[in-house]
């Protein structure tokens, strides 16, 4: 089955055309590569190496990419392949790309004249390395392929200031090593397999160009658009020289990795490297993840695209899940529904045995972590009251996947029943169990759910009190812990009673008859009736809180008002509060962010409580198969082979936020792996 992307001239007929379609590629330890399939850098989170330090965090984008030109000596013609946009000005290499492909890996295939080139990029797994091929088919002319490595030191998002970027540089044979001046435990490791290295400050200068070692104004149209400066700056000490003779075919190859000098030996493995394998082994890796799925394009897309996010975690020594790319860490929320799709439906097992193991160890005061800082010195936050809950969840499904009640018992149970006992007696945030055996939390600036923006002093979406989807997660999990309980033994605990004590108070709070579904949020008296995705959970979860009746006007209603192709909208766009798309400075998007936006993942529990409301039938299936296909045509959009956090309300369309996000992969996958293919 052929899961290769290629796109042709029409997709980067303009420079900026070119920069609507990104591809990324992993490592597995929170590094990446990203770029778009003009070849030019179109965000500060590009480059061909971003390096985690203390997986998967302490990231520094390391190189940012290569620019190419060809010199034709008879000639004397120089042809630049380099595709970027300045501060005033273009580079047009584009018009030299033939097309673009993305095999696991992206590659890019050029024709000067008679003379073809073709440039792959990828990245060794486990280690903070990349590699860039290039194999070359000469004409009847020869000459030489000048390549100019673009370097910097930054925090992913960040752009360097020209005096950034100073290091201490030195070449030995085809090695050229960079220590920051910033910080000089980091070396960064630079080789050529051919060529000669040629210092750019050779170079003649003018007024006009009166430096050659930094390469300055690098201007991102992206990132402007979302209200930021746009701008960057890169060292370009040196150019890598390789001559070709007429007719020539060469094979040549770059790399680059960083590492930390206290904890050294990626110099030495990269010095005995070879970047085709390194390219070949990549592309295996994640062929072997895809033969593992059924013979279907989207299943297997769909898991080649779930690779990305899980990682290791250097604090635990096991997996983790980063939410999205190119700035989430590893969410608690975000894991524990991603999970799911990302590792048992794509027979990861072992990954998500280590991933649950993982945050086991992060449980304090009973709540899982909300989020992991960018930095390994700062502590987790705790500020959610739905990621402990969804931790139940996941359990469930990997016991549903693969019984293996011994680890949970040994390692997980102890942390399920203090998450419950503290969640009855009281926790943090104003978290505790009321009389009616209902969950509320939240207090004065307190955001504890995936609704959670917040703006200085300003609670954009504030949902203190009883919120409608908690406390259909705080059902299931009492239910989850009535089963395990009996099966380990506990039958003392009165987690079944509990769970009806909520079941037969849950309808009577939440239902909102004139609606015909669910308040979003009750406090006291106070019924928030905005028509909100997070209902949609209290048909879509294991265990049902509502009649079938009840759950047929929740669906109908979701669909009638969020319902769009890439996802379901946060708010229903005949409230007055919606907002149509989520663009513009911060300040702006933030106050769109859930009033209104589309996000990807909250597909999987609609098509989930859609099909169950259909009792599964082949009219039912047929449809639920067609929102997922929306998603595969996503796919060839924004980020290639990945789904994006979130769109425009309006019009779903062009991807927002994260350009590829865990949970959107996840949901979507879980939703066509075991409510549409089995069921087709």
């Amino acid at each position: 089955m052929n899961i290769k992307y290629r796109l042709g001239r029409s997709a980067f007929r303009t420079l900026e055309e070119g920069m609507e379609k990104e591809w990324l590629v992993t490592n597995g330890i929170g590094g990446f590569a990203n770029g778009c399939v003009s070849g030019a850098n179109h965000r500060l989170f590009s480059g061909y190496l971003t390096a985690s330090f203390h997986p998967p965090v302490d990231r520094k984008v390391i190189w940012s990419g290569t620019h190419e030109a060809v010199s034709f000596l008879e000639q004397q013609r120089e042809v630049d392949l380099a595709a970027q946009a300045h501060v005033g000005d273009e580079r047009n290499g584009q018009v030299y790309l033939n097309s673009f492909e993305l095999d696991v890996v992206p590659a890019y295939i050029y024709q000067v004249d008679d003379m073809i080139i073709r440039k792959t990029i990828g990245m060794a797994y486990g280690k903070n390395a990349a590699a860039v091929t290039y194999d070359i088919e000469a004409g009847k002319e020869g000459g030489e392929f000048h390549i100019t490595p673009l370097f910097k030191f930054t925090n992913p998002g960040e752009g360097a200031e020209p005096g950034r970027l100073d290091f201490r540089k030195e070449i030995t044979g085809n090695k050229l090593t960079l220590v920051p001046k910033e910080d000089e435990k980091k070396k960064i490791v630079f080789l050529a397999s051919e060529g000669t290295y040629f210092d750019r400050k050779k170079l003649p200068v003018s007024m006009a160009t009166p430096n050659y070692l930094i390469e300055e104004n690098t201007y991102y149209p992206l990132e402007n658009r979302t209200g930021y400066l746009g701008l960057d700056n890169h060292a370009t000490p040196y150019d890598v020289v390789v001559s070709f003779k007429p007719f020539e075919k060469k094979r040549f190859y770059l790399l680059c990795g960083a590492e930390d000098m206290e904890n050294p030996g990626l110099e030495a493995w990269l010095e005995g490297a070879d970047g085709f394998q390194i390219i070949k082994e990549c592309r295996e890796r994640v062929y072997k993840l895809m033969d593992e799925m059924p013979e279907d394009l989207l299943a297997r897309r769909l898991a080649w695209s779930a690779d990305h996010f899980i990682v290791k975690r250097e604090s635990t020594g096991l997996k983790t899940i980063l939410a999205g790319f190119p700035w989430f860490m590893d969410w608690g929320r975000d894991t524990m529904i991603a999970l799911q799709g990302l590792t048992l439906c794509t027979g990861r097992f072992q990954d998500a045995k280590e991933i649950l193991e993982s945050f086991s160890m992060y449980v304090k005061d009973g709540m899982l972590p909300n989020v992991f800082p960018n930095s390994a010195g700062e502590e987790p936050m705790y500020n959610t009251i739905d990621a402990s809950l969804w931790y139940f969840y996941s359990v469930h499904k990997y016991l549903e996947y693969t019984n293996d009640f011994a680890f949970i018992k040994e390692k997980i149970y102890p942390c399920l029943k203090e998450i419950a006992a503290a969640y009855k007696k009281g926790t943090r945030f104003s978290i505790k169990m009321d009389e009616d055996g209902l969950i509320q939390g939240g207090s004065d600036l307190d955001q504890l759910t995936w609704i959670d923006v917040r703006v200085g002093y300003l609670l954009v979406t504030p949902r203190h009190g009883k919120a409608v989807e908690i406390n259909a997660l705080w059902y299931n999990a009492l239910r989850i812990m009535e089963k395990l309980a009996e099966a380990f033994g506990d039958e003392a605990a009165g987690y079944g009673k509990l769970a009806e004590q909520v079941k037969s108070v849950y309808s009577e709070t939440f239902w909102n008859e004139e609606a015909g579904c669910l308040y979003d949020v009750v406090n006291g008296e106070q019924k928030d009736a905005s028509i909100r995705p997070n209902q949609i959970w209290a048909v879509s979860l294991p265990y049902s809180l509502l009649s079938r009746e009840q759950e047929k006007k929740i669906v109908d209603t979701v669909y009638e008002q969020l319902y769009t192709p890439y996802g379901l909208r946060s708010l229903s766009n005949r409230d007055k509060a919606y907002k149509k798309e989520y663009i513009g400075k911060l300040l702006k998007r933030d106050l769109a962010y859930h009033m209104g936006t589309a996000w990807g993942f909250l597909s999987g529990g609609f098509i989930t409580a859609y099909c169950k409301v259909n009792e599964y039938k082949k009219e039912a299936i047929k449809k639920a198969e067609e929102m997922c296909l929306c998603f595969q045509d996503h796919m060839e959009d924004g980020c290639l082979n990945g789904i994006a956090e979130i769109f425009d309300g309006d019009f779903a369309c062009t991807s927002r936020g994260c350009f590829n996000q865990a949970w959107s992969v996840g949901e979507v996958l879980r939703a066509y792996m075991e409510d549409v293919l089995p069921n087709k």
